[in-house]
This record gives structure tokens, sequence and C-alpha cells, in this order.
């Protein structure tokens, strides 16, 4: 008894010094939707776009089964009106990359089935601020004479 827990605890030692202790516990599993998110939003990936382009938003509806898979197929909801129809396939493609990344989701037994079979809309809003040219305003300098 005493030889087989000796490999235990190497292998325990191992893990705890290798850094995949905070990994493994990366994967105990979504409590709650505040979790999900967050595994949502390391799922995605932001299109890279041409400098310029301020980006878009794009909603999408799903609905998981109590094992994390995907329930059906996901639904595009709403895109930003101005977006083209280039962009628009571009994010399209960048929402679903993200859900087959985070699927199957490790839902604990509880969140699993609270939410299976649920309808969630999550919305990406990947709308990009570009920094402001910084010109000086001389007609708003005041000259004292």
């Amino acid at each position: 008894m005493r030889r087989r827990s000796i490999p235990l605890a190497i292998l325990l030692i191992l893990v705890g010094s290798s850094g995949l202790g905070p990994a493994l516990a990366q994967h105990d599993g979504v409590p709650d939707l505040a979790a999900l998110s967050a595994r949502l939003k390391q799922c995605w990936k932001p299109p890279a776009l041409p400098r310029g382009n301020p980006g878009m938003e794009i909603t999408v509806q799903f609905t998981f089964k109590r094992d994390g898979n995907l329930l059906g197929h996901p639904r595009i909801t709403y895109e930003t009106r101005d977006a083209t129809d280039d962009e628009r396939i571009i994010y399209r493609t960048a929402v679903m990359e993200a859900l087959q990344r985070c699927v199957p989701m490790p839902f604990t037994p509880g969140m699993g089935g609270a939410i299976a079979g649920r309808p969630l809309t999550i919305r990406f809003d990947d709308r990009r601020t570009h920094p402001k040219p910084k010109e000086k305003r001389a007609w708003l300098t005041t000259t004292t004479l």
C-alpha cells in the first residue's frame, strides 16, 4: 500500500510545481452566468480589420444542453446596420469559431440542469475606438494685448 502512495505523492508535487494546478482548476466547471460570460470572453478572438474600420456589434442566440454541447444551431439576431456584407460574414465566422472553441462548456451539475434548454442571447461588441489626432486649436488660445 505504501508503494502506491509514493508515486501519487510525487505526481501531486509535480502538478503543483509545474503550474498545471491553475490550469486544472480552471476546468473545474462553470458554476454561474458570470463564469459562463468569462469563459465565452476567453474563447472570443476578434477578427483582424483594416486600419480605420471601427468594427461592429453582433448578437447571437443559442441554447446549451445539460452536458455543455449546443442544442440546435446558433442564430444571429442583430448586426450593426452600417456593416458591409463582407464584415458581417467575417464577424459571423468569428462568433461561430468562438462557440466551437468553448463547446462543450464544462458546466457544474447544478448549472447544467439550470441552463439546459434555455435560450441565451450574447452580444459581442467589437467596436474599436481609434485615437483621435491631437491638433492644436489656435483659435481657442487666448492672447492678451
